[in-house]
């Protein structure tokens, strides 16, 4: 998420003309390497598509490039970016921070390397353009020796497994650090609250840029139980996505030559990573830039869904509902989508709005093999995933498939089965002293029976469900408080196997089903399955 803040913006002090700042801005700043800046202004082009570019030549010699822009108003918000002459360079975004590149060393949210001679460019996003004139105005100094210190810095390596066993393992899909400019938390602000929140991993999803990732192999070094997971966030002015576990920057700027949401879904994808769509109905306006998803994707390119931003123990409550809506009609289309939630958080928990969302609110947990990227991507992959949507002190429910109350596990979330029967298995536990909460199990989206008061800690539940004659049905479990979702499961998919397992109904009440009977086509089968060897039986005395 991108929410629009009041920004300073440099040569605001008097609103020059052009020329007169262009002449100011010569004498400003001639000095640094004997040569004036290059500068470059002009009126915003109009209609499609969202962005443009400002050339210059980078001659040879060089050895570090300066830019300062501004888009002159209080209304209309300018997004900048840079491209050498072998493509992208860094994203900042809205921004009013100076961009500074050397070999060695770079501003946040852009990449170091070699001044390389060509034509470089200033990429420029019209995020918000309400007042007109719509201007730019930039400033691009080229040095002949650096002035940015290096900062330490090593390519991504991804490290061992954190831990081996196969479990759920909790974190946070959606944390920006200092490589997002809109962002002032440190790494180390941000594994300090995941870690005192008991959590095992949150992704660094920065806006449109993979530099965090040269940060990571310092702390796996210092934190070997914890996991820092790659990630971008794809922004752009129709809907922001998750490239979940993504390690290469994939170019988000819809409408250019070659530049589809499609095509960038496939790149994300082919990396291995899931590609995910963030805060989906959190249409704010201008508060909020692209923030709701208003893309035409293929669905069968959508690995999950964030049901939950910001929490659903405040003012993120209405927006969960919206996006669980909009979660549910892309698994109506027959397609398994896994949910999973993400705090958005910007700064570590310091956060003072009316929307505050520190880390892991919400928080999900993935069923995986390990804590690994590779494992958490996979569980992600499969629809392993269960959300406590307001965050991790929430009740856990673990939803299993199985033949009998107390057999053996046939499935987990995320799995589609073939059987003729099964039976649902719930069990509720972890929940805060204080609150009241229900359990409440879906079919096909809608509520199978009614809620069932959750009266213990654990508290079990089981249920034998048959399967379709056609398709899949899908099954989830929810917790409710005051009657809204307080966690919810990914799906059990079952389709019909007539050479399948049979389930054996519970002997309790905790096998009826949600309208208080033994299913009939079960019941039948179970009893046809006894006489047959009560006659067996018989034979053989």
């Amino acid at each position: 998420m991108l929410f629009v803040r009041s920004r300073s913006r440099f040569l605001r002090w008097c609103r020059p003309s052009f020329a007169t700042a262009a002449l100011l801005a010569t004498l400003a700043f001639s000095g640094r390497a004997g040569a004036a800046p290059i500068v470059r202004e002009g009126d915003v082009p109009p209609g499609d598509p969202d962005h443009f570019f400002i050339d210059f030549d980078v001659p040879a010699g060089i050895e570090e490039i300066e830019i300062r822009h501004d888009d002159r108003s209080d209304a209309n918000i300018l997004d900048w970016g840079l491209d050498d002459p072998d493509g992208y360079r860094g994203w900042g975004g809205g921004t009013s921070e100076p961009v500074i590149v050397n070999a060695q060393a770079a501003s946040r949210a852009y990449v170091p390397g070699p001044i390389k001679p060509g034509k470089w460019r200033v990429v420029v996003g019209k995020a918000k353009v309400v007042a007109s004139p719509a201007v730019y105005h930039v400033e691009i100094d080229l040095k002949a020796a650096a002035t940015l210190a290096p900062v330490p810095r090593a390519p991504y390596v991804p490290p061992p497994p954190r831990k081996t066993e196969t479990r759920f393992y909790a974190g946070d899909f959606h944390v920006h650090d200092r490589e997002s400019t809109d962002s002032d938390a440190t790494i180390e602000e941000i594994v300090a609250l995941a870690k005192q929140r008991g959590l095992d991993f949150v992704e660094l999803s920065d806006h449109n840029t993979i530099t965090q990732l040269d940060f990571f192999n310092e702390f796996h070094a210092r934190e070997p139980g914890f996991l820092l997971l790659p990630g971008i966030e794809f922004t752009t002015y129709d809907g922001h996505a998750n490239a979940i576990g993504a390690t290469q920057w994939v170019d988000h700027k819809i409408g250019q030559p070659g530049v589809t949401i499609s095509g960038a879904a496939d790149a994300i994808l082919a990396q291995g990573a899931a590609f995910s769509i963030n805060h989906p109905a959190l249409d704010l306006g201008d508060q909020c830039i692209g923030c709701a998803w208003k893309h035409d994707l293929d669905p069968s390119k959508i690995s999950a869904v964030e049901i939950a931003t910001l929490g659903v123990r405040g003012a993120g409550r209405i927006f969960s509902k919206q996006a669980i809506a909009f979660w549910d009609g892309l698994l109506a289309k027959g397609f398994h989508v896994a949910p999973i939630g993400g705090s958005d958080d910007h700064k570590a928990g310091r956060e003072k709005s009316f929307l505050p969302n520190p880390i892991g609110n919400p928080t999900t947990l993935v069923r995986a093999r390990e804590l690994s990227a590779a494992a958490i991507v996979e569980g992600v992959l499969a629809g392993a995933t269960v959300v406590k949507l307001g965050g991790p002190t929430d009740p856990m429910i673990d939803l299993e498939a199985a033949t009998t109350k107390d057999g053996e596990a046939l499935a987990f979330v995320g799995a589609t089965l073939g059987a003729r029967s099964i039976v649902l298995r719930v069990k509720v536990s972890g929940r805060p002293p204080g609150e009241e909460h229900q359990l409440r199990i879906l079919k096909n989206g809608e509520p199978f029976g009614e809620p069932i008061d959750v009266t213990g800690d654990p508290f079990a539940y089981e249920i034998v469900v048959d399967a379709p004659a056609q398709g899949e049905d899908r099954y989830r479990a929810e917790v409710l408080l005051e009657g809204d979702p307080l966690t919810v499961t990914s799906h059990i998919w079952l389709k019909l196997d007539p050479a399948g397992p049979v389930a054996a109904a519970p002997a309790d009440d905790g096998g009826c089903n949600a309208s208080g009977s033994a299913p009939p086509w079960t019941a039948a089968l179970l009893l046809l399955v006894g006489v047959a060897a009560w006659r067996k039986g018989k034979e053989r005395r």
